[in-house]
């Protein structure tokens, strides 16, 4: 008798057949659970319509390196959503490296915390999420412990990510998930305005929160970071700042970073929402002080001492000082220099002339001494000790 895929299936195949029909190519990125999806779509014909890539960072390092540095947990919804752009961004690269440039895509990840054969203290839980190019959505869910066998949860959080490859390709069908009392999937989503869209797609480079009609950073002082989170010791900063220079402090924050994906639509949503309505934000894809140089011409950027020790650092150029020197000539041609806010390393602080920085650096640098400002709070270890953030000794 010849192999009959639909006798192996987890799910009905007319539903893998219907998102094999749509017109949207996902990639996939799995890890501790779920990863059945692959076979599941696979199992059905017309698969490459539908899966361009998937991968499977089972170990620990393989998830860094796809993530560009150790998450904070690895079963978290940030962590599915990081996985999910990510995802999304390799089938970006593919769709513009073949003939397919109209085509819809979608990232898709998840990361579960199934039964295993040790002990668990924590839930089973599964958080699988979808970037698209307009929207990023997460699914959560806690599974009741001790109820399932490891097959059966593998079953249930394969049906979710299913489940978000059929949102992707806007199917109206939808999977009946085996859930037990007290079990729910929770489902968040987030839909980009215009303007992140475009920040996401690569056709926009910069725009400012609230929306203007600015689409160049005319401004004289700008505070560049991730505030994740903005803590007293950032609002310390943009006030004596503001103060020195007698202007209104912009911040910026940018959506791309050098080895880590992009920030998703959720995470940017949740990081503005740090800012009143009042706090102007450039919004940008500028990675590098060097591209803010371009896009924020003449500026004065407000920084700690940790981000200037990393401009200076080589580690940051490929280990290749040359290309270091440039990107600081580059930086103060384009008129800009920074206002330093000094760093404690080992009880002590350290200001800009103390940090062996090239004299090309320092020459664009001007300090704040420790008189004026110090804060001993790092928003590393806020995340990590879930701590409220401490008030700046002034």
């Amino acid at each position: 008798m010849p192999f009959q895929p639909e006798e192996f299936a987890m799910f009905p195949p007319e539903f893998i057949q219907q998102i094999h029909a749509a017109p949207c190519r996902t990639v996939l990125a799995i890890t501790g659970g779920g990863s059945s999806a692959i076979s599941e779509l696979l199992a059905q014909p017309g698969a490459s319509r539908t899966l361009w890539d998937a991968v499977v960072p089972y170990h620990s390092a393989a998830l860094a390196e796809l993530l560009g540095g150790t998450p904070e947990g690895n079963c978290t919804p940030r962590v599915a959503r990081a996985m999910a752009m990510k995802s999304y961004q390799r089938a970006q690269h593919l769709r513009d490296t073949g003939d397919s440039d109209k085509t819809s895509i979608a990232g898709v990840g998840c990361t579960a915390s199934l039964v295993s054969d040790r002990p668990k203290k924590g839930d089973h839980r599964a958080h699988v999420a979808l970037q698209t190019h307009d929207a990023t959505h997460c699914w959560s869910l806690r599974m009741v412990k001790d109820h399932r066998s490891r097959g059966e949860e593998e079953t249930l959080v394969t049906g979710l990510v299913l489940q978000a490859v059929a949102t992707a390709c806007k199917l109206d069908a939808e999977l009946e998930l085996e859930l037990v009392k007290n079990e729910r999937v929770e489902h968040e989503r987030v839909v980009a305005p215009v303007e992140w869209c475009k920040l996401l797609a690569g056709s926009l480079r910069a725009t400012r929160q609230p929306s203007t009609r600015d689409a160049t950073g005319a401004t004289v002082a700008l505070f560049p970071g991730a505030f994740h989170p903005r803590h007293a010791g950032h609002r310390r900063m943009a006030e004596i700042a503001g103060r020195l220079v007698s202007e209104e402090i912009a911040h910026e924050l940018s959506i791309d970073n050098v080895d880590k994906p992009s920030l998703d639509f959720m995470e940017i949503e949740q990081r503005l929402a740090q800012f009143s309505t009042d706090e102007p934000v450039w919004l940008t894809r500028a990675a590098t002080f060097a591209e803010k140089a371009v896009l924020f011409p003449g500026s004065l950027f407000v920084i700690g001492a940790d981000t200037i020790v990393r401009i200076a650092d080589p580690q940051y150029y490929g280990q290749d000082p040359r290309a270091r020197d440039q990107a600081i000539a580059h930086i103060a041609d384009q008129g800009c220099r920074f206002l330093v806010f000094g760093r404690v390393v080992s009880g002590e602080f350290q200001s800009a002339s103390e940090l062996k920085l090239p004299a090309d650096l320092l020459a664009i640098c001007q300090e704040v001494s420790e008189d004026e400002f110090r804060d001993d709070v790092s928003s590393t270890e806020l995340r990590r000790n879930h701590l409220p953030p401490a008030e700046p000794v002034v």
